[in-house]
């Protein structure tokens, strides 16, 4: 009998041991999860007042990862060529870090993930999906999938294939 009590305590004292431990290692878990959303990335986003295809954007964006500022204005053409978006390169809305980089039109989260993670040169502005392509974040219409590529573009005007993506999948 007196071994069952000492049993008894033993597990009891265990099992709190247990409970105590794995309470603060989900605080802990739970500040990490508040430090890395505090620590996530900023981007402004300049966009018409009444763009729905922008909004489900911004909502991707969001939901992956960044936060967005959004600025609501009539004209975001000036906003385009003072941090040097050529017209060709051009979509519905453009973010903007603070660092000053530009993610132009339905870039996926993942991408400008990739960039954030990636050194960046001098010789480079940001990210652009030009037009409005079928089936990116943003632009979804059924199972319907254009596939498109993501631009690297340059100071000079100039861009470069940074991502080909050719599958609605490959975009998460």
């Amino acid at each position: 009998m007196f071994y069952k009590n000492i049993i008894l305590k033993v597990s009891a004292a265990v099992t709190a041991i247990a409970l105590i431990v794995g309470c603060s290692e989900d605080k802990t878990v739970k500040t990490e999860i508040q430090n890395f959303k505090q620590q996530s990335i900023v981007l402004d986003v300049y966009k018409s007042p009444t763009c729905g295809c922008c909004k489900k954007w911004i909502n991707h964006i969001d939901d992956n990862g960044f936060q967005s500022k959004i600025h609501n204005r009539q004209n975001i053409s000036s906003i385009k060529s003072d941090k040097g978006i050529e017209p060709r390169y051009r979509s519905c809305h453009s973010a903007i870090s603070k660092d000053g980089y530009v993610f132009e039109g339905h870039i996926p989260a993942k991408y400008i993930q990739k960039f954030f993670n990636e050194p960046q040169l001098d010789a480079v502005i940001g990210l652009s999906v030009s037009a409005m392509p079928l089936g990116t974040p943003g632009m979804e219409v059924g199972e319907k999938f254009q596939p498109y590529k993501v631009l690297l573009l340059k100071p000079d005007g100039t861009s470069e294939v940074y991502v080909n993506v050719k599958s609605y999948k490959e975009q998460f």
